[in-house]
This record gives C-alpha cells, sequence and structure tokens, in this order.
C-alpha cells in the first residue's frame, strides 16, 4: 500500500510568492523510450506503402521490436516507478469498475462511478494493447518484407501484417485521444510529464534517480542502429527517385 507523501510548503520567492514546485514523476530512460517508440512506429508507418521505401519502415520496425524488448528488460529490472507489472495488476480492477459502471446505468445515475479510475485504466490498457502488439506486428513485418510468403503461400502474412498495423494504430490515436481529453478535463497537460519529466505540485520527487545517461545510451543505440543499416542498404534506406530495393535484396546483399 502506498501512503501519500508528506505536504511540503512551497518555498517563498524574492517576491514574497511561493516559489513553484515540481515533482519529478518519470525517468529519463522512459521519456526516451516513449518518444523513439512513437517515432519508430509513426515513421514506418508513413513510409511503408511503396516498394521504394521498403528498406526504411524495415529498419523502424526492428528498432520498434528493439525497443521494445529493451523496455520490457527495464520494466522488469529498472526503478520501481518503471515497472511494468503494476501496470498489468491495474487491469484487474476493470472488471469491477465494468459492474459499478453497468449498475450506475441500470440506476439511471453515474454520480457513483470512480471516473478517475475508469480514465486511468484505459490509459493502462493502450499502454499493455500496445505492448502487445509489438511481437506478431513486427514479425509479421519481417516476414512480409522478407518474401517469407513465397514460402508459406499466398499473400496472408501480408494481410496479417497490416491488420495488425491498423489496430495497433487505432489504439495509438485512441491513446492520443485520451490523454486530450483528459487534458481537457483536469485542465492540464497530460502529454508535458512525458517531455519534461515532471508535474507541477509540491512534495518529494516520485522519481528519485532521473538515470539520463541511459537515456543518452539508448538514443545512441538507435542512431548506430539505423546508421549501421543504412550503410548495408545497396541504395540506402531512402533511395533516390526511380531505384526500388526489397528487404531481401538488402539481405541478399548483406550476405554476400
Amino acid at each position: 500500500m502506498h501512503t501519500a507523501p508528506a505536504f511540503q510548503p512551497a518555498v517563498a520567492g524574492p517576491s514574497g510568492t511561493p516559489a513553484a514546485r515540481r515533482r519529478r514523476v518519470i525517468d529519463a530512460p522512459t521519456r526516451m523510450f516513449h518518444w523513439l517508440f512513437a517515432l519508430s512506429f509513426v515513421g514506418a508507418s508513413l513510409t511503408a506503402a511503396g516498394e521504394r521505401w521498403r528498406a526504411l519502415p524495415g529498419t523502424l520496425g526492428s528498432a520498434l521490436a528493439g525497443l521494445f524488448a529493451l523496455r520490457v528488460l527495464y520494466g522488469l529490472v529498472g526503478p520501481r516507478q518503471a515497472r511494468l507489472v503494476p501496470m498489468v495488476r491495474r487491469l484487474r480492477a476493470a472488471p469491477a469498475w465494468l459492474r459499478s459502471f453497468a449498475q450506475a446505468l441500470r440506476d439511471c445515475s453515474v454520480q457513483g462511478v470512480n471516473w478517475r479510475q475508469g480514465q486511468n485504466l484505459l490509459m493502462a490498457f493502450a499502454v499493455v494493447a500496445l505492448f502487445a502488439m509489438v511481437v506478431p506486428l513486427t514479425l509479421s513485418g519481417y516476414g512480409t518484407y522478407d518474401d517469407w510468403g513465397d514460402f508459406l503461400g499466398g499473400d496472408w502474412l501480408e494481410d496479417v501484417h497490416e491488420f495488425f498495423a491498423e489496430v495497433f494504430l487505432v489504439i495509438v490515436l485512441g491513446h492520443v485521444a485520451m490523454i486530450a481529453l483528459l487534458s481537457v478535463s483536469r485542465r492540464r497537460n497530460q502529454a508535458l510529464p512525458m517531455l519534461s519529466g515532471h508535474i507541477d505540485g509540491s512534495g518529494p520527487d516520485i522519481v528519485k534517480r532521473n538515470h539520463a545517461w541511459l537515456a543518452v545510451l539508448l538514443l545512441i543505440a538507435v542512431i548506430v542502429f539505423v546508421g549501421w543499416q543504412w550503410q548495408q542498404s545497396p541504395n540506402g534506406l531512402i533511395p533516390a527517385k526511380g531505384s526500388t530495393q526489397s528487404w531481401s535484396d538488402r539481405r541478399h546483399h548483406h550476405d554476400d
């Protein structure tokens, strides 16, 4: 059971008014993962159409899978605030909340519904669902770009990849919409902590150590990986207009 942090009065500023207090709630590696993960998916989605761009979404998909693996590892051995198990456990309260919501609808009164808990459950569900989609999304994508369908028969693998990509996109859009709605309802930018790592308010930091060096290493690792993939590609990840290149061509070139 978590206890509420003790209240700490704000320190007065030079003008005599209380100085603004900020609390660190998200560490740097978690924030870096979030934005690299988002950029990898957006980049892969925008460049997935067309033969010319096939090398780039394949690389970004591999980066997405690697980031996911590192996030799971960090969620297992990292600090308590970055653990993934508490987020999954939070979903256990979903059936009870749904029952209370259904009962409130039957009673034609929603005053007893814990809306904040429902919002938090939706956010946790979106994150867990996104993580659950990464493995089938990236595996089917790699198989599509590496022409596994030639051996497995038919284009069904490409259809599978498109299905998971569309579901992933729907969840992402729902996640963004939920953040926007929460920002409006709570009158506070809910995306800002994922940028700065802080929220306004008095009290001790929830995250004691920022681990900025680990976030820098994560960024360097992604840059090095993309650069290495670019070097291995015969025409580069963004080939000139008129040239085409498949993922299998890249692999065969590397094997040679």
